[in-house]
């Protein structure tokens, strides 16, 4: 079982030839690796008190996923901030990448598309 919301995961696989291709990710898995274990420890403390659907860090694995660790981490310090109790709250989904071309591993992880 994974600390990760249903859309964060996938089915890729990191494969040993990848490994020079998968570098530039290595930021936004360190996020997302924080952020992994944020939501199985810290998260579950609070319980449900986000005003919005996803939760703050479930946007926040979203956005890191489909926009990198530098624009992830920005879209989701607004989201933080627009989170308060004087908001109306509802959906607020992460705005997919328009030319996203990795895959998601299981526990969430972004690696390289496999072009075979």
């Amino acid at each position: 079982m994974t600390a990760l919301p249903a859309s964060s995961v996938g089915n890729g696989e990191m494969r040993g030839r990848d490994i020079v291709r998968s570098i530039p990710l290595l930021p936004r898995n360190a996020v997302i690796a924080f952020l992994s274990g944020y939501r199985k420890v810290i998260s579950p403390l609070y319980g449900d008190v986000c005003a919005y659907y996803p939760s703050c860090s479930a946007y926040a694995v979203g956005a890191v996923q489909q926009h990198g660790a530098v624009r992830g981490a920005l879209l989701s310090a607004w989201r933080i901030l627009r989170c308060n109790p004087w908001t109306s709250g509802g959906v607020d989904d992460v705005t997919p990448h328009q030319h996203f071309r990795y895959d998601l591993t299981s526990h969430g992880f972004v690696v390289p598309s496999r072009k075979d």
